[in-house]
């Protein structure tokens, strides 16, 4: 069998123990975080506060459209809703907000010490 490899991302701070994410995963909270998903960065202590708050957004974001979708799913069991949506994008199985919750943790951790965020794969 040829064994694909798994790309990791380690994220670091003085602040705290590392925090390893599969590349998927890491991706992900990287895009919420600061827009972009580089296999290497930083985000300087200074920039965390922005940074969390688009992490903590996207998270918001994320649970209002499962819910939305739940909501419009029960509407359609139940007979209300006839309208039929066009195919909506499947969304991830395991929410954001279970994959950010370490790295939001972590954030913190790196506010309170003012300590830079870096990861490399």
């Amino acid at each position: 069998f040829a064994q694909e490899a798994v790309m990791l991302f380690k994220f670091k701070s003085k602040a705290c123990a590392d925090l390893i994410m599969l590349e998927a995963d890491g991706r992900r909270v990287l895009k919420a975080m600061i827009g972009d998903d580089p296999i290497k960065g930083i985000v300087l202590a200074a920039d965390l506060p922005q940074a969390l708050a688009r992490l903590d957004t996207a998270v918001a974001q994320d649970e209002a459209m499962r819910k939305a979708r739940d909501e419009a799913s029960a509407a359609r069991a139940a007979g209300r809703d006839t309208a039929q949506d066009e195919e909506e994008p499947p969304l991830p199985a395991i929410r954001l907000a279970q994959r950010a919750a370490p790295m939001q943790q972590m954030m913190r951790r790196c506010m309170a010490e003012d300590a830079d965020l870096v990861w490399g794969v």
